[in-house]
């Protein structure tokens, strides 16, 4: 799941929660993308998540908050994370934009931890009034299906409602896949307590999914 997607719009109502829409027609040199937004307007009505089996990486899985994280360090975790679902958006950035955003204080980056090692991350921009946005969540590949990104997602919707010295408690979470991410995001998402708020069609020029890390 990523924050933004450079693109050229084609807006297509959304019907309930049906996750049939037709897609825009495809350019040459343009892949049709669906964008999904949802939001969690009620933590105490979420069902928290079960713990899978007691395996290695469900014992010793731990997340904590990085302060001010080294920018080689989180371009780590989001070009390893995000290569597969073509994340490409940070990448362009400059350094100095990008170490801005991740070191501003209303800026929140929880990483996962499994056998001492990095196993993910989720990132939440609080910049907004009143609501939080799930700015970036994934894991590394290796670390997917180990039963760690439920409890990670659990852990950034806690802390994400929790206010702190920084700032209050939001009355909104929200954010938003697209069919670019993992096949079974959005699912996720929603078994987590996430409701569907809208829904846009967008062209995404292929030269920019081919951007190396």
């Amino acid at each position: 799941m990523r924050n933004s997607i450079d693109q050229s719009v084609i807006d297509v109502p959304l019907s309930g929660d049906s996750l049939a829409d037709a897609s825009p027609r495809e350019e040459s040199g343009s892949l049709a993308v669906t964008i999904t937004w949802l939001e969690m307007l009620d933590p105490l009505k979420r069902i928290p998540p079960v713990r899978k089996s007691e395996s290695r990486c469900d014992t010793e899985f731990m997340s904590l908050l990085a302060f001010n994280p080294p920018l080689s360090f989180y371009r780590y975790l989001y070009n390893t994370v995000g290569a597969k679902w073509h994340w490409y958006e940070r990448r362009r950035l400059a350094d100095e934009v990008l170490e801005a955003i991740i070191h501003d204080p209303l800026v929140e980056i929880l990483v996962a931890y499994s056998g001492g090692v990095p196993a993910g991350y989720a990132e939440l921009d609080c910049r907004r009034s009143k609501e939080v946005e799930i700015a970036y969540f994934g894991l590394i590949p290796e670390f997917i299906g180990k039963g760690i990104g439920p409890s990670l997602l659990d852990r950034a919707i806690r802390s994400a409602f929790a206010g702190n010295d920084r700032r209050q408690k939001p009355e909104r979470v929200w954010l938003h896949t697209c069919t670019l991410d993992h096949p079974a995001a959005l699912s996720v998402y929603r078994r987590a307590g996430f409701s569907i708020c809208g829904r846009k069609e967008t062209l995404v020029d292929k030269r920019l999914l081919d951007t190396p890390p």
